[in-house]
């Protein structure tokens, strides 16, 4: 029997606009789908009646990731796409896969030699990136930094004497309740002519995007504090 497909569907990075944001084709294929893999329902069902006003939500097979997954959510996944049917990883926001549970999906669908497709969709890691006019050839993403602020601040200034020695991009988040202990640390723990880049809200009404030493930071900095936020210590390109 064939099996069916992994699919990598992406979400929006917040707000309402979707058309602008989620190419039309991706849409088409994914209100096609009824079973899908999800990092948080509610987003998940509200994407889907984003896509289509009239998705039969009640006709679909939704499956928990990361902590909300129960011991059996992966085997129930793993026994639909061989069964043949086609399932669709849902992340609460941007691309499947990258900062969220879906890659264990990804993982056991290649261990068992089933077809995985990423689709096209907003990813806030390379908008910030190539926003930021630092190096794109040599480039690191970190994921959230450590809650602790002493190993919060010891990663950070790895990330600044690393970038100093070799150029590369370093590329991290928190979420939004710690972005401003995070730009706390940036602005009282690194060098004045650190480069620092501040991408928020992208996509969004608020979107800004700056890159400044970190001396003119602290003239400038705003509140993070409700706001989706990636930041890269950097050089010019």
């Amino acid at each position: 029997m064939k099996t069916g497909k992994l699919y990598l569907i992406p979400n929006t990075l917040g707000g309402e606009t979707l058309q602008d944001i989620i190419p039309a084709d991706v849409i088409k294929q994914t209100i096609g789908l009824r079973i899908f893999a999800v990092e948080e329902l509610k987003s998940a069902r509200r994407l889907l009646r984003k896509m289509d006003r009239e998705f039969p939500i009640d006709e679909c097979t939704f499956y928990a990731l990361g902590k909300h997954a129960g011991v059996d959510d992966l085997p129930k996944i793993l026994y639909a796409l061989r069964n043949g049917n086609d399932v669709g990883i849902l992340s609460e926001a941007g691309c499947a896969g990258i900062a969220d549970p879906g890659a264990e999906v990804v993982a056991m669908a290649h261990q068992n030699d089933i077809p995985v497709e990423a689709m096209v969709g907003p990813s806030s890691i390379l908008l910030a990136l190539i926003s930021s006019g630092f190096s794109g050839q040599n480039f690191t993403f970190h994921g959230y930094l450590p809650k602790e602020r002493k190993d919060r601040v010891r990663r950070l200034k790895d990330m600044e004497g690393d970038s100093r020695r070799t150029g590369s991009t370093h590329i991290f988040m928190d979420t939004p309740f710690r972005n401003m202990h995070v730009l706390d640390d940036l602005l009282n723990e690194l060098a004045d002519p650190t480069l620092v880049c501040i991408a928020s809200g992208l996509t969004l009404l608020e979107r800004s995007v700056k890159t400044m030493s970190v001396k003119d930071w602290r003239e400038n900095a705003y509140d993070l504090a409700k706001i989706p936020t990636l930041f890269l210590i950097g050089s010019y390109a």
